[in-house]
């Protein structure tokens, strides 16, 4: 292999191990103002898309060791979409991308060193992002204490109507 070439598979291998997750999709047919377009919202997400040929990839996961990328079978024109950041907002942008742009489809993934169906991909951009899950987390630990803040709230309440209720009838009787 020519030391150019070695360099770029190195470099996509690179990428590969040090993602936290990489999506393939194809963009067979869009232009390059469309391409320009999505690499732009993915930037707003922090996430990066690179046009690569399919073998270099197949090379890069066979000398990286990425044994799940070995097997799957890329066709036709392969972007890889990879990233550190939310996966389900990169999976939500890039379908509402394909949403407009009926050419570009998910083909498969990789996270955590699992392969990712096309399925799995959809599923992550169904998913809530980071923030919204930690909101639902921190609310879910405060229930309790939210619970009994009104609970004891209510119990003083009643204590409090309770002395008002005889201090009028005190004060009605004198």
């Amino acid at each position: 292999m020519r030391t150019e070439k070695l360099h770029i598979v190195n470099y996509i291998g690179s990428l590969l191990k040090d993602s936290a997750f990489v999506y393939f999709v194809s963009f067979q047919g869009l232009k390059v103002k469309e391409i320009d377009e999505l690499r732009g919202k993915l930037n707003d997400v922090g996430a990066k898309c690179h046009v690569i040929k399919n073998a270099l990839i197949h090379k890069a996961a066979e000398l990286s060791g990425i044994d799940a990328l070995v097997d799957l079978k890329l066709v036709e024109g392969t972007a890889m979409i990879c990233g550190d950041g939310d996966a389900s907002q990169v999976a939500k942008c890039l379908s509402e991308f394909g949403k407009t742009h009926e050419v570009m489809a998910a083909k498969s993934g990789l996270m955590d060193g699992a392969l990712l169906s096309v399925a799995d991909v959809a599923a992550i951009a169904d998913l809530p992002s980071k923030d919204q899950l930690r909101a639902q987390l921190l609310a879910t630990m405060l229930a309790p204490a939210t619970n009994l803040a009104g609970l004891l709230n209510a119990k003083a309440a009643t204590i409090l109507n309770v002395l008002n209720a005889y201090k009028e009838k005190l004060e009605s009787n004198n």
